[in-house]
């Protein structure tokens, strides 16, 4: 990715990914991509008409993706609202799938920090693995750095031993210069995971805004050796497009940060394809 010079001028961002897309795929089989597709997604249902039912359907969907084969693995994790969080790990448990909780007033943020800490504060003991926040876009377009910063410095400390993973909402940021520097702000306030959207606007993942973080990433790595995950989120729903994520993920950072660990997909319906995917093809 060196040949690139470091840019964020939108036409020049745009055709570095496309030429990456077009001249470039994965080192591993389309198979076992695909394959991590499926173990890096985060299973998502994030609706007003959720209920116990709708949750449970999603969990019963979440564990039983390993009974199609031998080598078909189970989702990373699920994500829901705080108030199913506890209802999640019971029914998953000794599954080994995470449970992740929106928290912090989302998908706006627009709430005042001690009620946002106190619902990550809620999520995490009923029991949440991981945290997916939001920043205020308001403060941001705003230029009050400091205000993103201790927020998101606050929400990692009530997160405790749960992962933070920090939400962009990269379609509301004016530019990718902006994207740069939003996803600089969450991984020096404590990010382990930066993510591109909520999926609750028009704008949510693309291509160029993931490549985008993904140079933050790698920048952040070389000058200090810690390795912060990334999960775009948003509009994925086919293995087609996902596997474009998956490219430019190990073409810009390689493959370490090619498993669950430091890659997911937040998605609704992309599992089901990508194991359509995995089981027709040859």
């Amino acid at each position: 990715m060196d040949k690139f010079p470091l840019t964020y001028n939108k036409a020049e961002v745009e055709s570095q990914v496309a030429q990456i897309l077009a001249t470039n795929s994965t080192q591993i089989s389309k198979k076992e991509a695909l394959r991590l597709v499926l173990n890096c997604i985060d299973l998502t249902t994030l609706e007003g008409t959720d209920n116990p039912k709708k949750i449970e359907e999603v969990c019963r969907t979440a564990r039983q993706f390993k009974n199609n084969g031998t080598d078909i693995p189970n989702v990373a994790a699920v994500c829901f609202y705080p108030v199913f969080v506890a209802q999640a790990k019971a029914l998953l448990q000794g599954t080994g799938i995470k449970v992740a909780a929106v928290a912090g007033a989302f998908p706006s943020g627009q709430s005042p920090l001690d009620l946002r800490v106190a619902e990550v504060t809620y999520a995490v003991a009923q029991g949440a693995d991981e945290i997916d926040m939001v920043i205020s876009r308001g403060k941001y377009l705003e230029n009050d750095y400091d205000f993103i910063h201790n927020e998101i410095k606050s929400i990692k400390k009530a997160c405790g031993k749960a992962h933070l993973k920090v939400i962009l909402e990269t379609g509301e940021l004016p530019n990718y210069q902006a994207i740069r520097h939003a996803s600089e702000l969450a991984i020096n306030a404590g990010a382990d995971f930066i993510k591109t959207s909520t999926g609750k606007i028009p704008g949510a993942a693309t291509p160029e805004a993931f490549y985008v973080m993904l140079l933050s990433i790698k920048d952040h790595y070389q000058r200090t050796g810690e390795k912060i995950g990334i999960k775009p989120a948003g509009g994925i729903r086919t293995a087609t497009e996902a596997l474009k994520y998956v490219t430019l993920l190990e073409y810009v950072l390689g493959e370490a940060w090619m498993s669950n660990q430091y890659f997911r997909i937040g998605a609704s319906s992309l599992a089901m394809n990508v194991l359509e995917q995995i089981l027709t093809k040859e």
